[in-house]
């Protein structure tokens, strides 16, 4: 296991970033750093996968890719997946669940494709040790996914277990939370740096649970993603404790607890506000985030230029969407006449700078960046 051909998937529009982030981190690049379509292909070591699990903010999992093969039917699934040794991964002691993806397979049931992945794995099992792991597909201790494109099959064991976004500190999701995988891919975006030497203001006027707010404190911080939560690769075969332990240890050492960097959230709910600094408190850094009830279009900037980022509401049912395009321009106005200067990262109404197609779970958004300048004239003329 000490070379290893990882995949770290991502959400559709973050691939640069991670690539970015995984060679700030391991300094990996060239062919052993490959940016796909979905994520980042990499050749590393097992600590390096441990380091990403602890340290990827935008990452979504770190699967180890044990097999890539053609196929052309289920048979073909079930002969590739017996194939792989997996008694080397884990013991018959341990429940395991298979997961498929696809795009443009040419089979009828991605049901049926799992059913033959998880027939071959308890089947080599049986003839290996003479028994087999049993299935759980709720909590199980090993996940295998395979991911089925028109003509290839790839297997993969999952070392990071629950999805990354669960950075463990989450005490109250409120509505249709942000996941905070996506939360940094839009801080990333926009560019903030809290730890130069003038660190600009980052601001969130629709905070909702505070993912953003709370995320941006861990980057200012320095705090790594992961020390709340556990780890799938704990329940591997060969599992090396010495060795998990002293990364975290190490991660701790480099932790900051003042920023220079302000950092602010606010909503127009109370008891939403209430919830997000009941998970900012859990995430231990309630003190660096300054929280305040507030309309959105009554907020004013703190300093003459800063980061705004935020997840507004987009409407899912047709009376949400006509609220929100007449919410929209007024946005857009409001934007104009009290943040000249300002960086502002949401979706809305505006001539983007940059607009970066980003995924929130199975909703197709894009980020705008737009850079705010002073108003010139009316409001109305304005949000046109």
């Amino acid at each position: 296991m000490n070379q290893l051909q990882l995949f770290l998937p991502c959400a559709a529009g973050v691939e640069q970033y991670l690539a970015e982030e995984v060679h700030g981190l391991t300094g990996l690049m060239g062919q052993d750093l490959q940016t796909l379509r979905g994520g980042v292909l990499v050749r590393a070591s097992w600590r390096d996968a441990l380091l990403l699990n602890l340290h990827s903010r935008l990452a979504q999992r770190v699967l180890v890719q044990l097999s890539f093969t053609n196929y052309r039917s289920e048979k073909d699934l079930y002969e590739a997946a017996s194939a792989v040794a997996w008694e080397i991964w884990f013991t018959t002691k341990q429940t395991f669940k298979i997961e498929v993806t696809a795009q443009h397979s040419p089979l009828t049931s991605l049901n049926f494709a799992a059913l033959k992945i998880k027939d071959a794995v308890a089947d080599r099992f049986r003839n290996k040790r003479g028994e087999r792991p049993s299935v759980d597909t709720q909590w199980p201790d090993v996940r295998i996914y395979a991911h089925l494109t028109t003509d290839t099959a790839t297997l993969y064991i999952d070392t990071s277990g629950e999805p990354l976004f669960k950075r463990g500190w989450r005490e109250d999701k409120g509505d249709a939370p942000l996941k905070e995988t996506l939360a940094a891919a839009m801080i990333a975006a926009s560019g903030w740096d809290p730890l130069g030497d003038s660190p600009l203001p980052l601001y969130d006027p629709c905070c909702g649970s505070g993912t953003i707010a709370i995320e941006a404190a861990w980057i200012a911080t320095q705090r790594a993603p992961g020390p709340m939560r556990s780890f799938g690769f704990e329940k591997l075969k060969g599992f090396d404790k010495a060795l998990w332990d002293k990364i975290p240890r190490d991660a701790e050492t480099k932790i900051v607890f003042q920023t220079a960097a302000p950092i602010a959230g606010s909503d127009n709910d109370r008891h939403i506000i209430r919830a997000a600094m009941a998970n900012a408190e859990a995430a231990e850094v309630n003190d660096l985030i300054r929280w305040q009830v507030q309309d959105v279009q009554a907020t004013r900037p703190n300093g003459e230029g800063g980061i705004m980022i935020s997840n507004p509401p987009y409407g899912v049912r047709l009376a949400e969407v006509q609220a929100l395009q007449a919410l929209y321009p007024q946005l857009g106005s409001w934007l104009k006449q009290h943040y000249a200067g300002w960086l502002a990262g949401m979706l809305m109404r505006l001539q983007p700078k940059r607009k970066i197609p980003l995924y929130n779970g199975n909703l197709d958004c894009r980020l705008f960046l737009i850079h705010i300048r002073r108003c010139r004239r009316s409001a109305s003329y304005l949000s046109q």
